[in-house]
């Protein structure tokens, strides 16, 4: 008996340090929400990205990445400033029956966009910028 409880007791310790892993670099949420149809609430932990870009076959990254090598500086240079303004406003536009805001707060990038049929919401950590710059860049040839 003693036996059977250190087993269960080193999985439930190996299941806690998994998803402490799984989810220390945030959660990545997608809602999209019609006002006569579906709402659909997807929620994915920020670290299946890296781990998403390494299952890409090579030659479906290297395509991307060379798609987007002219930005990858752009990009880089994003993600490093983010984190100099962990709360701003980036853009605030709105219209007759809509509204575009994207901004970051404590560290996550959010995006919303209202409309009146429907209501689309993500947010990721700014750190997904990062990981995804870095991972193009070891693919993109000549960068």
């Amino acid at each position: 008996m003693l036996v059977l409880a250190k087993v269960a007791l080193g999985m439930c310790a190996t299941l806690a340090l998994a998803g402490a892993y799984v989810f220390h670099e945030g959660v990545i949420q997608v809602d999209v929400d019609e006002t006569h149809g579906s709402h659909v609430h997807f929620w994915v932990p920020a670290t299946v990205v890296p781990l998403g870009l390494r299952v890409v076959p090579g030659d479906k990254l290297e395509e991307a990445a060379c798609k987007v090598r002219p930005y990858l500086p752009v990009l880089r240079e994003v993600a490093k400033e983010l984190r100099k303004y962990p709360n701003a406003d980036l853009v605030d536009v709105r219209d007759d029956d809509q509204h575009i805001k994207i901004n970051v707060r404590d560290g996550k990038v959010y995006i919303d966009a209202v409309q009146k049929d429907k209501n689309v919401h993500v947010s990721f950590p700014a750190e997904t910028i990062s990981d995804v710059a870095d991972r193009l860049e070891s693919v993109a040839p000549g960068v």
